[in-house]
C-alpha cells in the first residue's frame, strides 16, 4: 500500500470494570435499539490507496448518508481543534490494562492495533481505539459471540506468525504503513496461514469493529459516546418536536444509553424486565 499512515495510538487497556449483561442480555435480545451497523462483505475502499480510511470503511457499512443527514445543519461543529480537543479527552478517559474476559494478553495487543487502524484516529477525532472496540469484543466473546472464539483465537495468531514472515515484527509492533499492509493482504485474500481463509478473519474484524465502535454503550463500546458524535447521531430522543425536525436543526446529544430510560426493557427469555444493573456506558 503507497504513501505514509501516521500512528495511531493503540487502545490502552482499561482497569475497572463493572458487572455487565450476560450472553441472555446479547444486542440480540434487546427491545430497546439503536441504528444498524449492516457488515460489509466485499473489500474496504482506502482514501487515495494508501491507508484503511475511516470514511471509506464507514461508506462500506452505509453509514454515511445518515451522518451527512445530520451533519448538514446538525451537531453544532465546534471548530478546528474539536476533534484533537476529543481525541485528547478520550484518550485520558481511559484507564489502564484490566483483566480480559476470554482474550489472553498477547491476542488482546493484536486486536487493539487492528481495530485502531480498521477505524483509525484521525483528523475527524477519535476512532476504534478510544470507543474500546476490543473491550467490545472481548465481552461478546464470552456470550453473544462465543461461537467467534476459536476463530479468533486462530486467526489473532495466524495474524502475528504472517506479520512476523513477511515483516519481521508482531502485529502490534509494527509501523501504521506495515500493519495496513498486512490488513491489506488480508482483506484481498493474499494472505497466507489462515483457516479458512484470511479475507474470512478480516471481514469478521471489520464487522465486529463496527458495532464495537457504534453499538449502546451498554454493551462495552462506544466508549463516552465517541462513535455516536462520529456519525452524528444525537442518541435515544423519547420526543421530537416541530424545532428538531426543520432541516438544518442542531441536534444536541443526549449523551445517554437506551439502557438509562425505564421504559427501556431488556428481554430475557421471553419475558420483559426492568433493566438495571450492567451498564458501563464502554467505560
Amino acid at each position: 500500500m503507497g504513501g505514509e499512515a501516521d500512528d495511531s495510538g493503540r487502545l490502552v487497556n482499561d482497569t475497572a470494570r463493572p458487572d455487565h449483561p450476560n450472553e441472555r442480555d446479547s444486542p440480540k435480545n434487546m427491545s430497546a435499539t439503536v441504528p444498524a451497523t449492516p457488515a460489509s462483505n466485499g473489500p474496504a475502499e482506502r482514501r487515495g490507496g494508501s491507508d484503511f480510511s475511516r470514511r471509506d470503511l464507514l461508506k462500506r457499512a452505509g453509514m454515511l448518508g445518515a451522518a451527512a443527514t445530520v451533519q448538514v445543519g446538525g451537531l453544532d461543529p465546534a471548530g478546528a481543534a474539536e476533534p484533537a480537543r476529543k481525541v485528547a479527552q478520550a484518550r485520558a478517559a481511559m484507564p489502564v490494562r484490566e483483566s480480559l474476559e476470554t482474550l489472553t494478553a498477547a491476542e488482546s495487543d493484536t486486536l487493539e492495533a487492528i481495530v485502531a487502524r480498521l477505524i483509525p484516529t484521525d483528523e475527524n477525532g477519535p476512532g476504534a481505539a478510544e470507543a474500546r472496540a476490543a473491550h467490545y469484543i472481548d465481552r461478546a466473546l464470552t456470550g453473544p459471540l462465543a461461537s467467534s472464539r476459536a476463530a479468533y483465537s486462530a486467526g489473532l495468531a495466524a495474524v502475528d506468525a504472517y506479520a512476523r514472515a513477511s515483516k519481521g515484527a508482531p502485529f502490534a509492533n509494527l509501523s501504521a504503513k506495515d500493519q495496513d499492509s498486512i490488513l491489506s493482504d488480508m482483506e484481498k485474500n493474499t494472505a497466507t496461514g489462515f483457516t479458512p481463509t484470511s479475507a474470512a478473519f478480516f471481514n469478521l474484524l471489520r464487522t465486529h469493529t463496527i458495532e464495537g465502535t457504534f453499538c449502546d454503550p451498554y454493551y462495552g463500546g462506544n466508549a463516552n459516546f465517541v462513535g455516536w458524535d462520529l456519525i452524528g447521531y444525537p442518541g435515544v430522543r423519547l420526543a421530537v418536536g416541530p424545532d428538531q425536525q426543520r432541516m438544518g436543526a442542531k441536534q444536541k446529544p443526549t449523551q445517554r444509553s437506551a439502557y438509562d430510560y425505564d421504559m427501556f426493557l431488556k428481554v430475557k427469555n421471553g419475558a420483559g424486565t426492568k433493566s438495571g444493573g450492567g451498564m458501563s456506558h464502554g467505560r
